[in-house]
């Protein structure tokens, strides 16, 4: 095959071999379909377990402290009996890969502690009880 070229104002004529032909669209060729038969089994949904915590209807918010994030609790630093000054740390809470330390908001002594490293909490979860 031939071709004509011009660059500057000069015609350049060019003998080309086509090697392949691509006109026509190359699709992939995965074989012949075959559908194949499927089965679903649904499980029953075991039920949602009761929390043992009590009631939070009730509560002293400046006996409280809750989780800003939800998340996982990666480090618990408190335990009942404990006392604390503003701005201890009383764990690490990680969420979406980031840490998030809750800290004391006021000096005062842990009642109780109501998670332990690896659970996972909601927001606004009480997290730690003040006596």
């Amino acid at each position: 095959m031939k071709l004509q070229i011009a660059i500057d104002g000069k015609t350049y004529e060019l003998d080309v071999e086509v090697i392949e032909d691509d006109a026509l669209p190359r699709h992939p060729n995965y074989g012949p379909y075959m559908p194949m038969a499927s089965t679903v089994q649904s499980a029953p949904v075991p039920q949602a377990k009761a929390e043992a915590a009590a009631p939070e209807g009730n509560v002293d918010e400046a006996k409280v402290s809750r989780s800003p994030v939800a998340g996982v609790v990666i480090k618990v630093n408190v335990e009942a009996g404990q006392e604390l000054k503003p701005d201890d740390l009383m764990m690490v809470l990680e969420a979406m890969k980031m840490e998030t330390n809750v800290t004391a908001a006021v000096a005062g002594k842990v009642k109780a502690v109501r998670v332990a490293a690896g659970d996972a909490v909601k927001m606004n979860q009480i997290l730690v009880e003040f006596a």
